[in-house]
Order: structure tokens, then sequence, then C-alpha cells
């Protein structure tokens, strides 16, 4: 099997031009790539319809949020350093270092006894998440040319395919089978394999720059998240909204986020550097990478609550009823990846996409605990498809749009953006799901008896099994509640795709380079990024 660097008398026509790598050369790359990204997206798949179960045998519903956020928080505070300190040891060896990572919080995550070592072992699994997830656009960006991107994001949509369709089956068959621990156990043989394969085929030129690493603007816009976060959770549940603590965490979030962006303004080499957001692509592309994550791992984590708990389903049922969703996301990121490559532009994408979300969760928010599956795919197909239409262009549009000594930097800070975005919105979603569930239960199972008392302890727990203890009246008026409380987080969802909506049609549409990363080494900076300073 020939190395990446290789190139041949007989090699096929090059991708990148004279300087670039063939086909067969990028789809070496790409097998390595690829088994890193199954790793990544089986985890957030696979986890999904074992939620319930895990947080009722745990500690309860007003914890689920937070097995979600603690991954995404630490993936987003690593990916951007993850972009510097791969441009100074090499993207391939912090790619496999981030892989270790994750297989040991992996291990541990199964391993927890209580929720509070879950939560924490999910931030580990987010180090070393937050490191692939980067790591595989990175590289992608310095050997694929974004003209032909589109068509190689295909094979990664394959990927996404297979963990979307078959993460929340495996995710459930193995919840209920044998544990909800396996859903961890299982990502260790394929992240050895991963790291097997990796070392082999993945050979890619190291080209050297020396950097300082930020670690004071990591620390500062990780605190900032932090507090912003515990802000959304305890918001109005934990704490009043007026209360001191929370009027204390927003002012210690504005503080931080005001301190990191002086930090930034200072520091000789900037964790996210304040000069990328006068590049209107960037700064357009980030905002909708903090709303689209918003929305999909903000609103769209709690469907399969509404299949377990309104429906009744196992969790290998609630996996198999959300293959609608998973499948759209699908459809709509590789038909868009290879529409792109045939037609050079990208700016459409987000648009159709952004107006199908609108759509999409105003038709979620008409679920209720009746409503024909048929019709629930549809409207899950449809807000699956804008979804994957969003999510893909936005970092192919940053790539094209920069010099390639900011390639890496710039496509952890979108990444960045993203999943900020899915922790906050993961943890606000999360707050109006248990603030509305509350109040529900109150209007609708009023009282204190001891039916009244068990039906809200049945419903807080998050479980269907302490939901079929429950009398048939009083289980009714739970699942009531959790429809009318459903019905609320998709209606508040609506809002940030409306947003999106607009910066996507403020989104500037450049020409697609032809070079790649691998190319760059025959141009200077500025011939590099030509469609960027055209387009100014």
């Amino acid at each position: 099997m020939a190395a990446v660097g290789e190139v041949s008398a007989g090699s096929a026509e090059k991708i990148g031009g004279a300087g670039g790598l063939t086909h067969r050369q990028i789809m070496v790359a790409l097998s390595g790539l690829m088994l890193g990204m199954l790793l990544s997206a089986l985890d957030q798949t696979i986890v999904s319809t074992a939620l319930p179960t895990i947080v009722g045998d745990l500690g309860g519903l007003n914890h689920l949020s937070w097995v979600v956020t603690a991954y995404l928080l630490t993936s987003t505070a690593v990916t951007p350093l993850y972009g510097k300190i791969s441009d100074l040891y090499g993207r391939k060896r912090l790619f496999q270092f981030a892989i270790v990572v994750f297989l040991i919080g992996s291990a541990l995550a199964g391993l927890s006894q209580n929720m509070g070592e879950l939560i924490a072992f999910r931030a580990l699994q987010g180090v070393g998440g937050g490191g692939i997830f980067a790591m595989v656009l990175s590289i992608i960006g310095d050997i694929v040319p974004p003209r032909q991107r589109g068509k190689y994001q295909g094979y990664m949509g394959a990927v996404f395919a297979s963990a979307s369709v078959f993460g929340p089956l495996a995710g459930g068959f193995l919840t209920d089978q044998i544990s909800w621990r396996w859903i961890f156990y299982v990502n260790l043989p394929i992240g050895i394999f991963a790291l097997i394969v990796t070392s082999i085929v993945l050979k890619l030129p190291v080209n050297k720059l020396r950097h300082k690493i930020d670690f004071l603007g990591s620390a500062l816009v990780s605190a900032a998240v932090t507090t912003l976060l515990l802000v959304t959770v305890w918001g109005g549940q934990t704490y009043a909204w007026g209360s001191t603590t929370i009027v204390a965490l927003i002012a210690a979030s504005l503080a931080l986020a005001a301190a990191f962006i002086w930090r930034e303004a200072k520091a000789a080499e900037p964790i996210l550097p304040l000069g990328l957001f006068r590049n209107r692509v960037f700064s357009v592309s980030s905002a909708m990478g903090f709303i689209s994550g918003f929305a999909l791992f903000g609103a769209v984590i709690y469907l399969p609550e509404y299949m377990q708990m309104v429906r009744g389903v196992s969790p290998t049922g609630s996996g198999l009823m959300l293959i609608p969703l998973t499948l759209g996301i699908v459809i709509g990121s590789v038909g868009s990846g290879q529409m792109i490559s045939r037609m050079g532009k990208y700016r459409i994408f987000p648009i159709v996409g952004s107006a199908m979300l609108i759509g999409g969760f105003y038709l979620l928010s008409l679920f209720k605990a009746h409503t024909p599956y048929y019709v629930e795919a549809v409207y899950m197909l449809i807000t699956g498809v804008g979804l994957g239409l969003s999510i893909q262009v936005i970092v192919l549009a940053t790539q094209n749009s920069v010099s390639m000594k900011e390639m890496g930097t710039a496509t952890s800070a979108v990444t960045f953006f993203r999943t900020m975005g899915g922790a906050i919105g993961t943890s606000f979603f999360g707050n109006i799901l248990i603030n509305r569930l509350t109040h529900n239960l109150t209007v609708l199972l009023p009282g204190a008896g001891a039916s009244a008392r068990g039906a809200a302890d049945a419903a807080m727990s998050g479980t269907p099994a302490a939901m079929s203890h429950l009398p048939a009246p009083v289980h009714s008026a739970v699942i009531d509640s959790f429809v009318r409380s459903l019905h609320v987080v998709f209606l508040w969802a609506i809002p940030f795709a409306v947003i999106s909506l607009v910066l996507a049609l403020v989104l500037p549409e450049r020409p697609l380079r032809s070079t790649s990363g691998a190319h760059h080494g025959q141009q200077s900076d500025e011939e590099f990024a030509a469609p960027m300073l055209l387009a100014e």
C-alpha cells in the first residue's frame, strides 16, 4: 500500500494539480481518517438511545443534559489547541493521541458507578473526541482542494450514514440485551483497529511550524463557557433567575469572555486570532456553526426521550424510529457535497437547509402521544435533511477563504464554535424541558397524594420502566406532561433556525480553489488565498 506522500511515475492524474495527490493516495489517507471519524460519530449516536436508561440508573432526568454537555464542553475547549499543536508536531501524531485519550475515557465511562464519575469520564472522552474531529477536518483541508472536497466528503458522509443508522440501533440493542456500559466498551476494538490502520496508511508530510501555545487563552475560554453553561443548567431550576448565584455566574461569564478577548488581542500567537473575524466568510461560518450546533445537539438530542417516555418503546425501538432523522442528515450532507463539487457553489445549500429546519422544528413541535409514526418519520426526515444541508458547508467555506498558514487554526476555530453551540444548546434545551415538565406535572397532577408524588418521581427519573408501574389515569397525565414540555422545546428551536437562515443569506459566495494544502509549497499565501482576495 503506497504511502500518501509518495507519487510514482505511473500515478493517476493529481487532484490538486502538479503538486497535489492522486485519487488513490487520497483514498488511502481517507481510509485511516474514516475509522477515526467512525469512532467519534458512533459515540455521539450510540449514546442517544441509551440516555434515558443511563440517567435512570445513575441519577435522574435532571442530569441528562450533563452526560452530553460534559463531552461537548471539553471537546469545545481543546479544539483550538489541536490546530496549533498539530502544526508543531504533525497532524498524524495528534490524531492518534486523540484516539488514545478517547479510548481511555470510553473505558472509564463504562466503569462509572455514579453520575459524577460518568460525567467526568465523558469529559475525558471529549478531550479525545474534539481532537479526532478537528484533525480529520484539518487533514482533509491539507490534502484535498476545496473544488474537489465535496466529493471526498461524500465518503465521510458514508461513515456518518453507518454511524447514524447503526449507532442508535447498536446503543439500543446493547442497552436492552447486555448493559448500557457496553455502548462505551464497544469503542475499544474500533479504536485499536483505527490506531493500527492509521499507523500503516496515514503517511502525511509534516511541515513543522514553531508555535507558542496560548494555554492561558484556552483556560479563559474554557472557564467562560463553563460559567455560561452553569447559568443555562441551573437558571430557573436549581436557582431562581434573579438569585445571587445566577447573577454572579452571568457576571463571571462576561468578565471571563472580556479577559479572553483581551488576551487574544495581546498574545503572540492567540488560540483564536481576532484578525480572522475580518474575514466575512469565517465570521458568518462561525456564527452559523454555533447556531447549527445549538439546534443539532440541543433540541434533537431529546427525540429519544420522546420515543421512550411518550411512545413507551425500548431503547432498540427508539433507535429504529430515529432512522428517518439520521437518514435525512446523511442525505443532506452527502448530496450537498456531491453537488458542490459539480457546481462549484456552496451558498444555496445552507439557505435551503435553514429554511427546512424552520419547518422541521415546527413539525416536530406537533408531535402528540398518538401521532402516527409515518407522520413522525416524514417530519424527522425533513428536519434531518435541513441539518445535513446546513452543517457541511461552513467548514468547506472557511477552509476555502483562508491561507494555508491559517488552515488548522481556522478549521479548529469554526469547529470550536459548533461544539460550543452544541454544549450550550444541550443545557439550554435541557433546562427548558425540566422546567416545563415540572410545571406541567404540577398542573396535571394536582395534590400531594402518594400517587401524584410517585408519578412525579417516575417522570423525573426519565425511565420507561418507572413509568410502566403507574396507574392508567396517572400515566396518561404524565405522558401529556412530556408531550407539552417537548412541544415547547421544539418551538424554542425555531428562532435559532431563523437566525441560521439570516446568516446563510449573508454568507459570501467565493470561487472554490482547485489546489490543496499539499500543493501549497508551490504557491505563495497570496496565490493560495486568491479566491478570498478577489472577493474582497
